[in-house]
């Protein structure tokens, strides 16, 4: 019997259960009052989401994924997407919370069984941004018109990585659309910074992140926690004055190792030059709050005379200039591209995209926040299977994950009382899935 091209998801739901999550789930997911039983079991549900969502399902409906063909015979327990539904739509904003709680634990679990975020690098970027999902119709609770123009929710997200990992998402909050992209970024990232030290990670911590977080609040949790920042700013007066001062032989030479793409002037660009002054921040606040640091200043010359502002300086009409306030203990020709690298995360936002959070598919705010948290649940799973697979799966997208170790035919056998799945004869990744598969406690009979 050939199952709808999935039964290679069983590895990957065994990693799930022998990091805990159900257990996790059980211990912190208390759906308390909830009615018709949505309540129930609540870790045979959440695990029957992520499933789901591993082998590919965006929505609801897609869930049924895990109950076509053969599949019923590899898992128990898995629920109708109807009962999925009710189940989301219990949740509560309390319940949500809890559900980020048990995601945050059970991420430190791969990152122990698995390597996935090296604990010997010397230094982890933690990376904050946020992001705009469309959606329409106004019956979904929360969506509203914000800075793009669009109907959405607006949800943020924490990574963590380091140069030779892929982006690991250690925390994730959901908004209402018109929500500044900066709000709530102080608390989600203390979350995310604890949850960080909690896998084991003793390195260097740098925060980075767009002018949207530029704050004092943000700053404070960093230093709290031990942590460095590297924050875009945005280019104001203050800021305006500091580059003024900056001498003209202050001024390095860089040339990019691959172009860079700037919106405003619609060109890319590989040649810039940087320089660094001394800066103290958000001196309008109470001096507790008083950050001083040092700003790195990139400048490139302007060709378009449309992005000139008016009544600037002659040196802003030749030079476009973009900030960053940071402690880095980097030095200036490494500090600055290491914060440009912040840009990844937005490969994160693809990939979600690309998976679960094609959709979010409720009309009810706090089931999308649910979603949201399994989601990034699910993305992390399946990184962390990658990461089991191969060297090369380590660093790969989830839909590639998905397409080389997942979503591939096998035949079901019974034997013995025993279940023998035959896979494809003269398959490219078959060594890669062998890995995989014993990794997580299977056999293979050869």
């Amino acid at each position: 019997m050939l199952s709808s091209s999935i039964h290679r998801v069983v590895p990957t739901m065994r990693l799930a259960e022998r990091c805990g999550l159900p257990a996790l789930v059980a211990a912190k997911v208390k759906l308390t009052g909830a009615k018709n039983g949505a309540g129930t079991a609540a870790e045979a549900k959440a695990l029957s989401i992520v499933g789901g969502m591993v082998a590919g399902a965006d929505s609801v409906d897609d869930l049924d994924v895990l109950r076509h063909g053969g599949l019923p015979r590899l898992f128990g327990g898995v629920r109708a997407p109807s009962t999925l539904g009710t189940f989301l739509r219990a949740f509560t904003w309390g319940h949500v919370r809890q559900l980020e709680s048990a995601a945050r634990a059970f991420t430190c679990n791969p990152a122990a069984h698995t390597g996935l975020v090296p604990a010997g690098d010397e230094v982890v970027f933690v990376d904050i941004d946020s992001k705009v999902k469309q959606v329409y119709g106004p019956a979904k609770r929360g969506a509203s018109f914000g800075y793009t123009k669009q109907r959405g929710l607006h949800f943020q997200i924490v990574t963590v990585k380091t140069g030779t990992c892929a982006p690991v998402i250690v925390a994730t909050r959901l908004r209402k659309g018109s929500a500044g992209s900066g709000k709530g970024a102080a608390s989600l990232l203390r979350e995310a910074l604890s949850t960080v030290r909690a896998m084991g990670i003793t390195a260097q911590i740098i925060v980075r992140a767009d002018s949207a977080y530029f704050s004092h609040t943000v700053v404070e949790v960093c230093r709290k926690a031990g942590a460095r920042f590297s924050l875009a700013v945005a280019v104001r007066r203050k800021i305006r004055e500091a580059i003024t001062a900056i001498p003209e032989d202050a001024w390095t030479p860089i040339k990019y190792a691959a172009a860079v793409w700037d919106d405003q002037e619609e060109r890319w660009i590989s040649d810039a030059e940087i320089a660094e002054v001394p800066f103290t921040a958000f001196t309008s606040k109470k001096k507790a709050f008083h950050a001083t640091a040092r700003l790195i200043v990139r400048r490139v010359k302007r060709l378009n005379p449309k992005s000139v502002p008016e009544g600037q300086a002659e040196l802003f009409a030749v030079w476009r200039h973009h900030v960053i306030f940071t402690d880095s203990p980097f030095v200036l020709a490494q500090a600055e591209p290491m914060h440009r690298e912040h840009a990844q995360v937005e490969q994160v936002f693809a990939d979600l995209e690309d998976s679960a959070l094609a959709h979010l598919p409720s009309g009810k705010f706090t089931a999308n926040a649910a979603w949201l948290t399994l989601a990034a649940t699910a993305y992390n799973l399946t990184l962390a299977a990658g990461h089991l697979a191969s060297v090369f799966h380590a660093r790969d997208r989830t839909g590639t994950i998905r397409r080389h170790l997942i979503n591939i035919p096998a035949r079901i056998a019974t034997g013995a009382r025993r279940l023998t799945l035959h896979l494809p004869q003269r398959w490219r990744w078959a060594d890669d899935f062998t890995d995989l598969w014993t990794a997580t406690g299977q056999r293979m009979v050869t």
